[in-house]
Parts: C-alpha cells; sequence; structure tokens
C-alpha cells in the first residue's frame, strides 16, 4: 500500500475476538503470536476450552472481557428458512457496544466483521447499532482448514471500510500489524458481495462438473477422461464431481445471494443440480 496507509496512528495492543470456532481459533492464535495482547469470546463452553488449550485467555463470560482496542468478529451466520439468518452477528454487536467508551470518542475502536454478510449489513450495524461509535471494517475470511498454511489466517484479503478512517485504521491493522496482505475496495459493500459471489461461483462451477459427469455416463463416457482432456486447453478448469456439494458456506452463500435479487436462474438451476447429482448417486449406489 502507498500513501496515508503506511502511517501506523492507532493503537492495537489489545484485541478481542468473538467467535472462536473454525476460523475465530486459528485468528486469535495468528494474533496471539505476534505479541498482541489477545481475549477470546464464545458462547460454547467447548470452544472456549480449546482455546485455553491453545493459550488464549477465553471466556464464555463477557462481562470479563474488558474493553479493547480491536474487536474481529468470526461468529457463524447462517439460514432461517433459507433466508440469511444474523442474529449472531447483531447479538455480538450489541454486546461490543456495552463496552464501547462514549465519552472518549477521540480514540474509537476498531470492529472488524469476517464473518459472512450481505451487502448493506455492515452499514446497517454501523448506524443502527453502533450509531457511529466505533470505526468499522469488513475483512471477509477465506480460511480453509484443509490447507491452514497456505490458505490460512494469512492469504490475500478482501477489506472495504464504512468511511475513510475506517479503512485507513483496518489497513493499518492488518497489514502492517497483523502482516495480511489486502485488496482495498470502496464502498464497504464491494467487500460484503465479494466473499457470497466468490462462493457461490465455486458452487456453480462444481455443479457444472456434477452435471457433466452425469450426461458422460449417460453416454458410456468416462467423465474424469472427458474432464481431463477438456482442462489441457488453457482457459478450462472443469473440477471434481465427488459426493455432492457439501460443507457450511457453498450451500449459505449461494442462498444468501439468491436472495438479493431476482437475476438468480442459473444460482437456482445449481441448487437444482447438486439436488439431483445427490439422488443420481444414491441410485448408483442402491444398484451395487
Amino acid at each position: 500500500m502507498k500513501g496515508d496507509f503506511q502511517m501506523k496512528t492507532h493503537r492495537f495492543d489489545k484485541v478481542c475476538v468473538i467467535g472462536l470456532g473454525e476460523v475465530g481459533l486459528p485468528t486469535a492464535k495468528y494474533v496471539s503470536k505476534l505479541g498482541l495482547d489477545v481475549f477470546g469470546y464464545d458462547i460454547s463452553i467447548e470452544a472456549v476450552r480449546k482455546a485455553k488449550k491453545e493459550g488464549i485467555k477465553a471466556t464464555i463470560k463477557w462481562d470479563e472481557i474488558p474493553p479493547v482496542d480491536v474487536y474481529i468478529i468470526c461468529v457463524s451466520t447462517g439460514l432461517k428458512e433459507n433466508t440469511p439468518d444474523f442474529t449472531s452477528i447483531f447479538d455480538v454487536s450489541k454486546k461490543i457496544k456495552e463496552k464501547i467508551d462514549l465519552s472518549n470518542q477521540q480514540t474509537k475502536p476498531l470492529v472488524s466483521i469476517e464473518s459472512t454478510v450481505v451487502p448493506g449489513l455492515s452499514r446497517r450495524i454501523f448506524e443502527d447499532i453502533f450509531k457511529q461509535s466505533c470505526l468499522l471494517v469488513h475483512v471477509p475470511h477465506r480460511y480453509w482448514k484443509e490447507d491452514p498454511i497456505k490458505y490460512g489466517v494469512k492469504q490475500l484479503r478482501v477489506i472495504g471500510g464504512i468511511d475513510k478512517e475506517s479503512l485507513k485504521v483496518g489497513v493499518d491493522f492488518y497489514q502492517n500489524f497483523l502482516g495480511i496482505p489486502l485488496y482495498v475496495v470502496t464502498p464497504i459493500e464491494v467487500a460484503e458481495m465479494s466473499k457470497i459471489a466468490e462462493n457461490a461461483y465455486r458452487y456453480v462451477q462444481i455443479a457444472f462438473a456434477e452435471e457433466l459427469r452425469m450426461i458422460c455416463e449417460e453416454l458410456g463416457l468416462n467423465f474424469e477422461d472427458v474432464r481431463r482432456a477438456c482442462n489441457t486447453k488453457w482457459n478450462i478448469e472443469i473440477l471434481e464431481a465427488r459426493d455432492g456439494i457439501g460443507g457450511h458456506c457453498l450451500p449459505k452463500d449461494i442462498r444468501y445471494l439468491i436472495t438479493l435479487s431476482k437475476h438468480n436462474v442459473l444460482l437456482k438451476s445449481a441448487i437444482t443440480v447438486d439436488n439431483q447429482y445427490r439422488e443420481w448417486l444414491k441410485g448408483r449406489t442402491n444398484k451395487k
């Protein structure tokens, strides 16, 4: 980064990571190893116990968390009747608001939302819950537990800020203090959209492979032979077709994207294909 973003202007001595699951715990460990004073919070006793074993000062009691310089939100978001459910984000944001010293707004804390959200949610939280009493950035995680070295906490990340000051301080924290490479975007809604778009794109790619596999086998062709042949072309990379699109993020995030617009025919079709593919796999298994 160049210019203003290279100047360290904010204190980052104390950090609280909220949500100590698959993303939050590695984040807390990473920040702690850099020498910052890290606190962890989770409503799960098991998550807190695991974090403590890793040397994190973790607790299930919010009252035990002191006011800090940076709050990193890593709680899970979900679906409720196929619509986005951000209850966890709202709940922790209200807790953070309790810790903010409204009498000393010259040193506002930085709040970073790493959890997956939809465009507009960060701004809504900033206005309705925080009442502009903090600095706020969205830095969606790209953590992949299968390869935490190459695709862990420290990898190229997208960052957006609610305003110029938030973005400046956020870049300072993530890039200059944590050493995480950043791709800076404005407005913050671009960062929010990027996470669900990249996961939805991956979902569609896998669904294409699944449908192609069904077509190939119906025609008596080996799918892997066809896939490898196609992938010799410089701009083609057909993915593997395995056991259906699982995990938490991809099935959730494509549905987040679907709820945002009526232009969602391809996205809905990809979900249909994955459902058909799962039934097709069951049929093949039953025949054996």
